[in-house]
């Protein structure tokens, strides 16, 4: 069973910045797709980002798209999700997961799904005020 915790959290204020990191266990890192979704008080989990085990690939929500970018570092067997220009309405917890189960695929649909992923982490809140 794969391990993933969240770190980077916290209280920011809108229009700032914030990075949110995520390590994961595991001899095939590289080979795990890594997402981050998050949950708002009374709302259901919803997908934020995810990158190809490869790093070739990224999908985003088209709420952040082109404000938070997602990157990996294979060697530290991290994710990152670098997160710009934040709104109130991007607070929540945010979960970092992992894919492991091996397959390589183009189809958006797939990664969007948390049912894809098997490793979930702890969640860390983001709060962001105006």
């Amino acid at each position: 069973q794969v391990h993933v915790v969240e770190s980077g959290g916290g209280l920011v204020q809108a229009g700032g910045p914030l990075r949110l990191s995520c390590a994961a266990t595991g001899r095939i890192f590289s080979t795990y797709s890594m997402g981050w979704f998050r949950q708002a008080p009374g709302k259901e989990r919803e997908f934020v980002a995810v990158i190809t085990g490869s790093g070739s690939s990224t999908y985003y929500a088209d709420s952040v798209k082109g404000r938070f970018t997602i990157s990996r570092d294979n060697a530290k067997k991290t994710v990152y999700l670098q997160m710009n220009s934040l709104k109130p309405e991007d607070t929540a917890v945010y979960y970092c997961a992992a894919d492991t189960s091996g397959v390589i695929t183009d189809s958006r649909e797939y990664y969007a799904s948390p049912h894809t992923f098997a490793s979930w982490g702890q969640g860390t809140q983001v709060t962001v005020s105006s």
